[in-house]
């Protein structure tokens, strides 16, 4: 049996990478619109309260009003952008969660045993035909050789896919 060279190997996950890469855009989209409509409201009832705010300011006094109007629209400018924040982290991590739970969906698939192979050989390209190479639990493989240890689990695919994304994936919480 010949083993696939690292460049078929890297060809035949492409299919798997680019369905997980669609997939994960569909849902970091998904999520950034719910994000992006959460936004929109926390930030139009800060702007009424800061209003609200300011209106009543301005009846107790212009100098005392004026102050104490800037001061409450920059706190509830930070709690919104706060709020926006953790809003944009939760959908990130969300997306992580989703990304690694459909990945652990090989597993019950017909292709799992080649995918399987296919990472237990690179695992064998990585650390040497002497590597110890067993199966992760959440899918995939861990494989370790003396002081090296290579984690090819389907989990830490998916979070690798994630990572290389880079900007790619932070430009969809951006408005």
């Amino acid at each position: 049996m010949t083993n696939p060279a690292p460049d078929q190997t890297t060809e035949a996950l492409h299919p798997v990478r680019a369905g997980l890469l669609r997939e994960a855009h569909a849902d970091a989209e998904a999520l950034l619109t719910r994000t992006e409509r959460e936004a929109a409201t926390l930030l139009d009832q800060a702007r009424a309260e800061a209003r609200a705010i300011l209106d009543e300011a301005r009846r107790q006094g212009e100098a005392d009003g004026a102050g104490a109007a800037r001061d409450l629209l920059v706190r509830a400018r930070r709690e919104a952008r706060s709020r926006t924040l953790s809003a944009r982290r939760e959908a990130y991590e969300e997306l992580r969660r989703e990304a690694a739970e459909r990945v652990r969906g090989l597993r019950r698939t017909d292709d799992y045993a080649s995918v399987r192979e296919r990472l237990e050989h690179r695992a064998g390209i990585l650390l040497g035909p002497d590597a110890e190479v067993r199966e992760h639990d959440d899918g995939g493989v861990v494989a370790q050789a003396p002081g090296r240890l290579v984690d090819l689990s389907l989990t830490a695919l998916a979070d690798h896919a994630l990572d290389r994304m880079g900007g790619e994936v932070r430009s969809l919480w951006e408005p």
